[in-house]
């Protein structure tokens, strides 16, 4: 059955202007190689008093998806799907620094609580007195992919109508040392940052963003495999590869991450107009959540930014109806997203 749902609203904190699209008229630029995430005033949606026994991701991720929920007039989602690659490091953190200076005797049980991997999504959850699906995707770079791709089959089973949907990483400094060393960020002119990002999708088309018309995750692939994924996915969506009007792509900036792009992209999408993001929102294992905020944001006002577009000045992007997420994570998991526009908006 084609079951196709509506994002509602998108709310994200990065290393841009927080919970506004200034970013497509005037973003900000970075010449480090490790940026955090300018946060907001918290006050309208993290009371003080609770606030202060809240990490850092969690006042973000709370913030962006209270956002989305006072948005899209969804008080209550049927479920709550969350990606993360990292978790709450910063509480990890503090609670093995602690144990390791302290021993045993003087742990603070509120930085053990927060550091596992689905705290955000049962945070969430209990602020919203949600007592529906509830679940967390740790699968580095392919997280949120996989928490989108997991909302879409339950809206094909019948068994949601409303999803809150997302992906929150944060990077301290030590961590970052630890992913730089390994060679995931920081590499080359790519920008390490961090990412909240909240989408309320729905199966009501009223004040509705754009469509979710596809999603695939897909692990090791070989490039047949992926054009069949691909056309099986176009074919579902009633459209063809003519239709798409860009690709939205991970290139970072770090060579060894952009291979895979720069070697697939000519076989599997040739012609198509490339457009990228990390270079403006920065690389985190969340990252592909903010492609997915940037793109709806370009569905949704009709035009691409010229910051987006990979190649200038020569490759002319028309006001797009159809873009096509593609995320390689590791050289080893790949996922596409087709998101279109609503016809008549």
């Amino acid at each position: 059955m084609k079951v196709f749902p509506y994002i509602k609203a998108v709310s994200q904190i990065s290393i841009q202007e927080p919970l506004t699209d200034v970013w497509m008229e005037s973003p900000h630029w970075y010449d480090a190689n490790f940026v955090r995430s300018i946060d907001p005033d918290f006050k309208p949606f993290v009371p003080a008093a609770q606030g202060r026994r809240m990490g850092k991701l969690l006042k973000r991720a709370l913030t962006t998806s209270l956002s989305v929920i006072r948005e899209s007039g969804i008080a209550c989602p049927d479920a709550i799907m969350m990606g993360t690659g990292l978790g709450c490091i910063e509480s990890t953190e503090r609670f093995l620094e602690s144990l390791c200076r302290d021993g045993e005797q003087l742990l603070k049980p509120t930085h053990f609580m927060q550091s596992t991997h689905n705290t955000v999504a049962s945070l969430i959850g209990i602020q919203t007195g949600n007592t529906g699906y509830n679940i967390t995707y740790s699968h580095k770079g392919i997280s949120v992919d996989c928490a989108l791709h997991d909302a879409l089959v339950q809206f094909k089973l019948g068994m949601i109508g409303s999803a809150l949907v997302g992906g929150n990483d944060e990077v301290s400094p030590s961590y970052f040392t630890l992913l730089k060393k390994i060679g995931f960020v920081g590499q080359d002119s790519e920008v390490c940052g961090e990412a909240s990002v909240a989408m309320m999708l729905s199966n009501e088309q009223e004040n509705a963003l754009c469509q979710v018309k596809g999603v695939k995750v897909l692990y090791r692939p070989d490039v047949c495999r992926l054009q069949s994924a691909l056309s099986q996915m176009l074919s579902e969506a009633d459209t063809s590869l003519g239709g798409i009007d860009a690709v939205m792509t991970g290139i970072s900036g770090n060579r060894l991450n952009d291979k895979y792009y720069y070697d697939l992209l000519p076989e599997l999408l040739p012609g198509v107009p490339v457009l990228h993001y990390k270079h403006i929102f920065g690389e985190s294992y969340s990252a592909s959540g903010l492609g997915v905020y940037a793109t709806v944001r370009c569905l949704q006002h009709g035009f691409i930014p010229q910051s987006l577009v990979l190649e200038q000045p020569t490759c002319s992007v028309p006001a797009p109806n159809r873009i096509l997420l593609l995320n390689i994570a590791d050289g080893k998991d790949y996922s596409f997203i087709l998101l279109e526009k609503i016809c008549g908006k």
